[in-house]
């Protein structure tokens, strides 16, 4: 009786000796059974994730959607009245002319406010079409780390973000295009008449402005909120996910 007890403990000393010591019961347990010839069955693990390839997927798709949005946002802004046919994104009158247009509109002189006004949203609608290639250089710096932190947020994450990290490259690379385009509408000339006529009343005071600074920074924002909104349609809108890219990252 005591020959099969001692066989056990020399068998299990054997296997001790010869399997590495485990870090888990079941690394143990595959050591055994291969010691004894038995193939241990394979583990219920959870499915196979290949992490790099999914954060690759995530920051591509984010870009892709950036990229998708831009592409549509700027050819709606970009054709006559995109802006001025906008109630959403229509450049107005700055806050700091109201007093100039509230004069010159008691005085029959509204159409050359009008001019102003007109004249803003068509250097917008005219410089939009070079601000794609500038937008586009700025997905391209989107990181990981960023499509990662943004992934989970509000319909309109991307945007947001972009706008918080993009907006001081893009308002130097875009401005200098929204002057030009200023002088090409004749912006810069009715202006000048407006304030001209303007300071031709009575009882008026000088007013100034950098006309440029506020038509380029209202540019972006009408950029930006179209943007957002082809983003929030990617994101809940099964249509709007017009690449494969898509539907694979916002259709789960």
């Amino acid at each position: 009786m005591r020959m099969p007890f001692l066989g056990s403990v020399l068998f299990f000393l054997f296997l001790l000796l010869f399997i590495p010591a485990a870090s888990s019961y079941a690394g143990l347990l595959d050591g055994v059974l291969r010691a004894i010839g038995v193939a241990p069955a394979p583990h219920q693990d959870a499915p196979y994730r290949d992490v790099p390839q999914e954060e690759d997927t995530i920051a591509s798709g984010l870009k892709e959607a950036l990229s998708v949005g831009v592409e549509k946002a700027v050819a709606s802004v970009s054709k006559e009245d995109g802006y001025f046919g906008n109630e959403a994104i229509k450049i107005p009158l700055p806050e700091k002319l109201r007093t100039v247009a509230s004069a010159m509109g008691r005085f029959g002189l509204q159409e050359e406010v009008d001019d102003v006004v007109l004249g803003m949203n068509r250097a917008a609608e005219n410089a939009a079409p070079h601000a794609k290639a500038i937008f586009m250089e700025g997905i391209k710096r989107m990181t990981l780390d960023d499509a990662r932190k943004i992934l989970q947020g509000g319909n309109t994450a991307a945007t947001d973000f972009f706008r918080k990290k993009m907006s001081e490259d893009l308002y130097k690379a875009f401005k200098p295009v929204v002057t030009s385009s200023m002088e090409e509408v004749g912006l810069v000339r009715s202006y000048k008449n407006m304030m001209k006529r303007y300071m031709s009343l009575p009882f008026v005071r000088q007013q100034s402005l950098d006309l440029d600074h506020y038509v380029t920074q209202q540019a972006l924002e009408g950029l930006f909120f179209m943007i957002g909104e082809e983003e929030k349609k990617i994101r809940t809108d099964p249509a709007a996910r017009v690449t494969d890219l898509l539907k694979k990252l916002f259709g789960n």
